[in-house]
C-alpha cells in the first residue's frame, strides 16, 4: 500500500507534550491486527504506539491471515479488546468469515470488530454487519489517523461496557445460583466469589479480592480465627485457608482492622468494605488500584445493604449443613459426609490403587454405656477420636460413621491392621476411667473400576461383618464372593418369607419310641420348605436365615400351631396319650409376647400342655440363659415339657443345666453314631448316666441300626428316634403309620 493513501493523516504521532502528565500505567488493551499487507501493521502500530486510553496503552497483536487470526482469536479470547479487520485477504471474504466463525461457532461477543478495506466494492452488506455485531467499516483510505484514534477509543469504550455487563451478570449468577442451592458444599464460596465480582463489576474493575468472615460466625464456634470465605481473580487458590495464610501483610492488617472497627476502610489502591446482618460479620478486601469515587461508595452502601440478607441465609444454611454433615460429638465427618468423602475418592482411586476404606467397630460398647452411663460411653469416644487423629494426623480422612463405628480413607501404609490393632493395646482414659478396648475391622481396597461412595461403605460392612463373625481373627478385607454371599442370602430371605405367605412350607413329623417296647410315644415336628423341583432347603441352611431376618417368630408360632392342631386332630382319632416335641430357637424367647403366645396356641386348641415338649438346643441356653431359664420355668408351671436337644455338643455350665426345668436329654447322633461291635460309646454313655442321675428321661436321635437301639437299651437310656424306626413324613403319612403299627 502506497504512502498517499494517508496524505489527509495530519496527525501520526502524539506530540512530546501530548503525554508528558498522563497517570500511571496500569494495563493494556489487546488489539489484533489481521491483514495481509506488512505496511497496513506498521502504519497501524505507528498510528496508534503512543495512545492511552483509560490509563492503558495498547498491545499489538498480528495476524496475516483469516485463519491465523482465528487461531489466535481462539487462543486469547475475550481478552482481545479490538479486532482490526481487512475484509479481503486470502479470499474475498475471509475477514467476514473470521467475524462469521468468531461470533457463531467460538461464541466470542466480547471483542470489537472494525472492518477495513482497500476495495470498496467489497463492502459487507448491512445484515451483516448487524448479525457478526461489527463496530464499524470503513475502508482503508478513509481511516486517517485522527479518525483511527476516535473509532478505537469508541470501540473500547463499547468492549469496556460489554465487559462490565458481562462481568455484572457473572457475578449476579454466581449469587443467585449459590442462594438456591445453599446446601450445596460449595454454596459459600460461590456466593462470596459472586460479592467480589458483582463490586468489582458496579465500580468498573477486574475482578480481584476476598470475602473473610471468623470461624465462629459461619464455621466453627470454638474457633476465633478469620477465613478466607470466597475470592477471586489471583486470590481464588486461597478459599477456606486462614487469612494469614495468603502471605500479604497488607490485606491480613486491613481486614482484621475492618472486622474490629466495624466499618469500611477506603484507600488509593485499595478498600475493605464491612458487612453485616444479624451478627453475621464479614469483610470484602478489593485489590482497585485506585481510589474509590464517593458516587461509588455510595453504589456500594446499597449494594451491601441488598447483599447482607442474602449473606445472612448462607451462613444459616451453611450451619444447617454442617450440622447435617458433622457428628455432634466428636465433630469429625458423619456417615452422610464420609460417603461423600468415598464419593470424590470414587474415580480418584483408580489413580491411588494402595488406597483402603477401613470401619473400626468398638467391640462390646453398648456394655460401657450401661455399665458406666452414657458420659462415660461419650468420653471413650472421645478419647478413641483423638488417638485416631493424633495417630494419622492429616495423613487419613476420617469420620463417625455410627455409635461405635469409626471410618478411616487412606493409603494402606497406614489403614492396616497392624496399625489399627497397635491402636487398641493401650487402654483409653475415659473420664475417671482407663478402659481396655478391643475392635473389629472391615477392610475395602479402592481398586477396580469407579464405585459410589455407598456402595462402598457397603463394601466395607459387608467385610467388618464378616470380621466379627471370626472367631480366629478380628479383621476381614472385602472380597467379591462375600457380596455374592450376601447377595445370596439375602435372595433366599426373601424367597422363604413368600414362601411363607403363600403357605408353601411343611410340617413333617417323626415318631419316637419307647426303646423296652418299641411304642410310639411321640413326635418331633420337622419344619420342611419344598423347592420348585420337588426337592428340600436343608433345615441347616434356612433356619439360620430365618433366625438372621427375625421371621423366625412368625415361623414358630406357625409351627406351634399346627403341631397343636394336629395333636388335637390325634386326639379325635383316638392317639390321646402322644406328645409332640417343637424346637425353639433363641429370638423366640426374646419376643416378649413369646410365653404368652405359647400358653395361648396350646389353649386354642385344647391340647393338654404336658403333650407339648419345647426342645431348645446348649447354644440357646448359653446364648442368653437368664432370659431362657426365666421363660422355660414359666411355662413348666403351665404343664409343658422341656427338652435339651443334641446334647453334648455344646458347651453347658452345669449351674445352669441344674437351673432349667428339664425333662428329657436327647443324645445327640453322632454320639450314637460312634457305638459299633465291640467299641465302647463312652459319650452317649455319660449322657445316660447323668441323665438318671438328675431324674430327667433320654432319648438317642438317629438310631439306624438295631445295635445301636440295643446298646442305648443296655446303657437305660428310655427312647428313641430314627431310620431304624421311622423316616420323618406328612401328617398323611403319620396317620397311616400309627394304624399299621397298632395292627
Amino acid at each position: 500500500m502506497s504512502s498517499s493513501k494517508y496524505e489527509n493523516d495530519e496527525l501520526i504521532f502524539l506530540s512530546e507534550d501530548s503525554h508528558s502528565s498522563s497517570p500511571e500505567i496500569t494495563g493494556v488493551w489487546n488489539v489484533l491486527v489481521v491483514d495481509d499487507d506488512e505496511e497496513i501493521h506498521s502504519v497501524t502500530r505507528l498510528a496508534l504506539s503512543d495512545l492511552v486510553v483509560n490509563d492503558k496503552n495498547l498491545h499489538f497483536i498480528h495476524a496475516y491471515s483469516g485463519a491465523e487470526a482465528l487461531k489466535i482469536i481462539e487462543d486469547m479470547g475475550s481478552s482481545i479488546a479490538i479486532i482490526l479487520l481487512d475484509v479481503v485477504m486470502e479470499s474475498d471474504d475471509a475477514g467476514l468469515t473470521v467475524a462469521k466463525i468468531m461470533r457463531e461457532e467460538m461464541k466470542i461477543m466480547e471483542p470489537r470488530i472494525i472492518l477495513r478495506t482497500g476495495q470498496p466494492g467489497y463492502a459487507p452488506e448491512e445484515q451483516v454487519i448487524k448479525d457478526y455485531d461489527i463496530n464499524d467499516y470503513k475502508t482503508k483510505t478513509e481511516l486517517t489517523r485522527s479518525k483511527l484514534v476516535t473509532t478505537i477509543i469508541a470501540s473500547l469504550r463499547s468492549y469496556q461496557q460489554i465487559l462490565s455487563i458481562n462481568q455484572s451478570r457473572l457475578g449476579l449468577q454466581k449469587i443467585i445460583v449459590s442462594a438456591a442451592n445453599l446446601m450445596e458444599e460449595h454454596s459459600v464460596k460461590s456466593f462470596c466469589e459472586g460479592v467480589v465480582t458483582q463490586i468489582s463489576s458496579l465500580i468498573g474493575l477486574e475482578a480481584g479480592g476476598v470475602v473473610c468472615a471468623k470461624a465462629g460466625s459461619v464455621l466453627n464456634k470454638d474457633d476465633d480465627g478469620v477465613y478466607i470465605l470466597g475470592a477471586a481473580g489471583e486470590f481464588a487458590p486461597y478459599i477456606n485457608e486462614k487469612l494469614e495464610n495468603i502471605h500479604n501483610a497488607k490485606i491480613v492488617k486491613f481486614v482484621n482492622c475492618c472486622l474490629q472497627l466495624k466499618e469500611h476502610i477506603f484507600e488509593k489502591e485499595f478498600s475493605v468494605l464491612y458487612l453485616n446482618s444479624s451478627g453475621y460479620e464479614a469483610a470484602v478486601y478489593l485489590q482497585i488500584g485506585k481510589e474509590i469515587s464517593g458516587v461509588d461508595q455510595q453504589l456500594l452502601e446499597v449494594f451491601l445493604s441488598s447483599i447482607s440478607i442474602g449473606y445472612e441465609n448462607v451462613n444459616l444454611f451453611h450451619q444447617l449443613r454442617t450440622a447435617a454433615f458433622k457428628d455432634w460429638l466428636t465433630k469429625l465427618p458423619n456417615r452422610s459426609e464420609f460417603i461423600n468423602m468415598l464419593d470424590d475418592c470414587g474415580v480418584a482411586k483408580n489413580h491411588n490403587e494402595n488406597s483402603v476404606v477401613a470401619l473400626i467397630d468398638i467391640n462390646h460398647f453398648a456394655d460401657i454405656n450401661d455399665g458406666l452411663g452414657q458420659d462415660a460411653g461419650n468420653s471413650t469416644l472421645l478419647a478413641v477420636t483423638k488417638r485416631l487423629e493424633e495417630t494419622f494426623l492429616d495423613k487419613v480422612k476420617m469420620g463417625r460413621i455410627g455409635s461405635d463405628v469409626f471410618g478411616l480413607i487412606g493409603a494402606e501404609f497406614f489403614v492396616n491392621p497392624q496399625t489399627l490393632n497397635e491402636l487398641f493395646i493401650a487402654p483409653f482414659k475415659a473420664g475417671e476411667h482407663t478402659l481396655p478396648l478391643s475392635a473389629s475391622f472391615g477392610f475395602c481396597r479402592l481398586v477396580g473400576k469407579p464405585q459410589s461412595g455407598i456402595n462402598i461403605l457397603k463394601h466395607s460392612n459387608i467385610a467388618l461383618n464378616k470380621a466379627k463373625k471370626n472367631l480366629n481373627t478380628n479383621f476381614e478385607y472385602y472380597a467379591p464372593e462375600m457380596e455374592e454371599e450376601t447377595t445370596w442370602r439375602l435372595d433366599m430371605i426373601r424367597q422363604l418369607t413368600r414362601d411363607f405367605e403363600a403357605k408353601k412350607l411343611q410340617l413333617w413329623y417323626q415318631p419316637q419310641v419307647d426303646l423296652v417296647t418299641e411304642k410310639i410315644v411321640g413326635m418331633e415336628a420337622l419344619l420342611r420348605w419344598p423347592t420348585s423341583d420337588g426337592g428340600f432347603v436343608s433345615p441347616a441352611v434356612f433356619v439360620p436365615l430365618a433366625e438372621y431376618s427375625g421371621l423366625i417368630i412368625d415361623i414358630g408360632i406357625w409351627v406351634l400351631e399346627e403341631s397343636c392342631r394336629k395333636l388335637s386332630a390325634l386326639s379325635k382319632e383316638g392317639y390321646t396319650g402322644l406328645r409332640m416335641a417343637v424346637n425353639i430357637s433363641m429370638p423366640q424367647f426374646r419376643d416378649p409376647n413369646f410365653i404368652d403366645t405359647v400358653k395361648n396356641i396350646i389353649t386354642k386348641f385344647a391340647v393338654e400342655p404336658e403333650r407339648i415338649e419345647l426342645e431348645i438346643t446348649e447354644s440357646v441356653v448359653m446364648d442368653e440363659p437368664q432370659i431362657v431359664i426365666e421363660a422355660l420355668q414359666e411355662l413348666k408351671l403351665f404343664g409343658v415339657k422341656v427338652a435339651i436337644d443334641d446334647f453334648g455338643t455344646g458347651f453347658s455350665s452345669m449351674s445352669y443345666l441344674q437351673q432349667l426345668p428339664l425333662d428329657r436329654l436327647k443324645v445327640d447322633r453322632s454320639f450314637v453314631n460312634e457305638i459299633k461291635p465291640g467299641k465302647a460309646a463312652f459319650i452317649a454313655e455319660t449322657i445316660v448316666t447323668l441323665g438318671n442321675k438328675l431324674g430327667l428321661s433320654t432319648i438317642a436321635e438317629g438310631v439306624e441300626k438295631r445295635e445301636q437301639a440295643s446298646y442305648m437299651l443296655k446303657l437305660g437310656c428310655d427312647e428313641a428316634q430314627g431310620f431304624l424306626f421311622a423316616k420323618p413324613m406328612p401328617y398323611e403319612q403319620l396317620l397311616e403309620f400309627l394304624a399299621s403299627e397298632d395292627n
